[in-house]
């Protein structure tokens, strides 16, 4: 149950170190303003010297806010730093959303379902693929290769530039997760039904290397969580060889959503009319 205190006008925040660009308070805002509720969203700039007593004022009623989100770089700390941990963050060793519950500061991680939730959205029957590959061994890996073996895909590849960056992970997550380096990459998309691209390639216009996507399956499925640009080299790639492909933004939107119901009391729809918003600003002049 909710303290008494917060029932009316409840806040919540992201922290994150730098916030700046953070999208998040357009998703909430947008959600309050829909369903006419009274609470408020903002981001808070929280360097990691300080993030130990931002959540230590959080779990009392000295915070303003209920809860939050977090991102980048707190999203180990608040994983240790909370009371009480969903399954899924605790095996991720990160969590993105705090809330607080009968005097204790509990906290998840939404970022794998979002993932999913995005792909079912988008592209259902998405999940009949029998072999995924995954580039790209970071944070945001972690949550993608998770998700992926839950849902029960039975062969997963993660491939990184670092192999032993791969092999962490596939020791954290286990069968049927395996590990390569890039020299493998071209091998393990022939055939493939499901690609996902977790690095930073094509990330702000970089460059990303060709892939041989026309070698997948026929219904194979090609998605990247960065959106930003929206259509990356990747799936422009995976358009040419006429794949379908679903873009990273929708992650983004449905990773909000039980955040916003553990603090606002109603989960969300994720809308196209949500959706053209954040893209609008994205697309904005800076």
């Amino acid at each position: 149950m909710r303290d008494s205190r917060e029932t009316i006008g409840l806040r919540a925040f992201v922290a994150g170190y730098p916030i700046k660009h953070s999208r998040s308070p357009l998703i909430h805002g947008h959600w309050l303003a829909t369903y006419g509720i009274e609470g408020s969203y903002e981001k808070i700039a929280v360097t990691p010297s300080d993030f130990p007593d931002f959540i230590a004022t959080l779990k009392t009623s000295a915070s303003p806010y209920y809860g939050g989100n977090v991102t980048i770089p707190h999203k180990e700390a608040a994983c240790l730093l909370a009371d009480r941990v969903d399954p899924l963050a605790e095996e991720l060793g990160a969590a993105n959303t705090l809330w607080r519950e009968e005097g204790r500061l509990h906290a998840m991680n939404t970022d794998g379902n979002g993932f999913l939730a995005n792909l079912d959205a988008r592209q259902p029957g998405w999940d009949r693929a029998q072999r995924a590959v995954v580039l790209g061994a970071g944070g945001a890996s972690r949550a993608v290769l998770q998700a992926l073996r839950d849902r029960g895909i039975a062969e997963i590849h993660v491939v990184n530039r670092t192999l032993e960056r791969a092999r962490e992970l596939a020791h954290r997550f286990g069968a049927p997760i395996e590990a390569h380096g890039m020299d493998s990459l071209a091998s393990l998309i022939d055939g493939a039904g499901l690609f996902v691209n977790t690095s930073s390639l094509g990330m702000d216009g970089s460059e990303a290397p060709l892939l041989p996507f026309e070698q997948m399956k026929s219904d194979a499925l090609v998605t990247d969580i960065v959106y930003v640009p929206l259509k990356t080299p990747f799936l422009r790639q995976a358009e040419e060889a006429g794949l379908s492909t679903v873009d990273g933004l929708g992650m983004l939107l449905h990773q909000a959503a039980p955040g916003f119901e553990k603090w606002f009391g109603r989960m969300p729809e994720v809308t196209e009319e949500l959706r053209n918003l954040v893209l609008a600003d994205i697309e904005a002049p800076a």
